[in-house]
C-alpha cells in the first residue's frame, strides 16, 4: 500500500507515454520518491518507464510528478510523434544512390 500526502490539488494530466525530464536537483530534505525521480530523469523518460524503474504504481508516480511539476523541478512534454513516412520514391532513390557507392 502506498500513501503520499500533499496539497489537495488535481493531478497533472499525465499518461503513460508523457516524457519527463528533470529541471533541477533534489534538495537534501526531498522525499525519497522525489529524489529518485530527479536522479532518473536526467534524460527524458516516459511515465511508464519511471513507474517501472521505481516499482511504483502509475497512480503513485503521477502524484509525485504532479508535485515535482508544481515545484518546477521537472518538465513534462508530449512524446515525439513520428512524422508521416517518407515517399516511397524518395526511399528508392536513396537506396539506389547508396548501392552505387
Amino acid at each position: 500500500m502506498y500513501i503520499l500526502t500533499g496539497e489537495d490539488s488535481e493531478r497533472a494530466p499525465l499518461d503513460l507515454v508523457t516524457l519527463i525530464v528533470a529541471d533541477g536537483a533534489a534538495s537534501p530534505t526531498a522525499q525519497p520518491e522525489h529524489a529518485a525521480v530527479l536522479r532518473l530523469c536526467g534524460t527524458p523518460l516516459s511515465v511508464a518507464e519511471i513507474s517501472a524503474y521505481l516499482a511504483l504504481p502509475f497512480s503513485v508516480v503521477t502524484v509525485v510528478l504532479t508535485e515535482l511539476l508544481a515545484a518546477g523541478l521537472v518538465q513534462a512534454r508530449a512524446p515525439i510523434v513520428r512524422s508521416a513516412l517518407p515517399d516511397r520514391s524518395l526511399l528508392e532513390a536513396v537506396m539506389h544512390g547508396l548501392q552505387k557507392l
